[in-house]
C-alpha cells in the first residue's frame, strides 16, 4: 500500500468505515479496528487524518455534497414544485438504500459517542434538507398546488417522514428498504 496517493488513501479509509458502518453488531468501531481492517497502522491513520471524528466528518462531507448536489439537479431538472419535492424525497431514501452504513451516519446512530460537533452538523443537514423542501413547496404554493400556510409543517412532516424510515431500515439492520413503497406514501404525503 506504499504507493497509494496520499488522496486515494484518505478514500480507502473513509470507504472501510462505511463498510464497518453496516454491520450494526458488530464490533465497536475504533481506529485499531479499523486500521486491522486496512492491513496497517493507527499511525497511518493519523497521517489523513487528525482524529477519529475527522474521518466521520470526512463520511458527513460525501453525503452532504452527493444529496445537495443531487438537490440541486433535480431543482433544475423539475419545473413542477411537487415533482421536485417527491423527486427529493425518493431521492433521499434511495440514498440510504444505496448506502446503509451512511444512513448509520444520517440517523445519528453512529456519532453517538463521537464529538458533539459532529451531530450538530447532521442537524444542520437536516435543516438544509427541510430549507429544499420548503423551497419546492413554495414553488408548488406559487403554482397553485399547495398552501403557502402549510409550506414549513409540510416540509417539516417530510422531514420527520425520511428519519423515520432511515431508522427504520437501520434499525431492521439494513432489511427494512426505505423505498419500499415510498412512492405511494410520498404521493399521500403531498396530497
Amino acid at each position: 500500500m506504499a504507493s497509494t496517493p496520499p488522496g486515494q488513501r484518505r478514500l480507502q479509509i473513509l470507504q472501510a468505515l462505511a463498510e464497518m458502518l453496516e454491520h450494526p453488531k458488530g464490533e465497536k468501531i475504533t481506529t485499531a479496528a479499523l486500521a486491522r481492517k486496512l492491513e496497517f497502522s493507527e499511525a497511518a491513520l493519523y497521517r489523513h487524518f487528525a482524529s477519529k471524528a475527522q474521518m466521520f466528518e470526512g463520511l458527513i462531507e460525501f453525503i452532504e455534497s452527493t444529496v445537495f448536489g443531487l438537490i440541486n439537479q433535480i431543482a433544475e431538472k423539475q419545473q413542477d414544485g411537487l415533482a421536485q419535492a417527491r423527486d427529493i424525497l425518493a431521492m433521499l431514501l434511495h440514498f440510504a438504500s444505496s448506502n446503509p452504513g451512511m444512513t448509520r451516519v444520517l440517523i445519528g446512530d453512529a456519532l453517538v459517542n463521537e464529538d458533539e460537533r459532529l451531530q450538530a452538523r447532521m442537524n444542520q443537514f437536516y435543516d438544509r434538507v427541510e430549507l429544499a423542501l420548503k423551497q419546492a413547496l413554495r414553488l408548488a404554493a406559487s403554482e397553485g398546488l399547495a398552501h403557502e400556510a402549510d409550506v414549513p409543517a409540510r416540509a417539516a412532516l417530510l422531514v420527520n417522514y425520511v428519519l423515520g424510515c432511515w431508522h427504520r431500515y437501520a434499525k431492521s439492520g439494513f432489511k427494512q428498504n426505505p423505498s419500499q413503497d415510498a412512492p405511494i406514501q410520498i404521493a399521500l404525503l403531498l396530497q
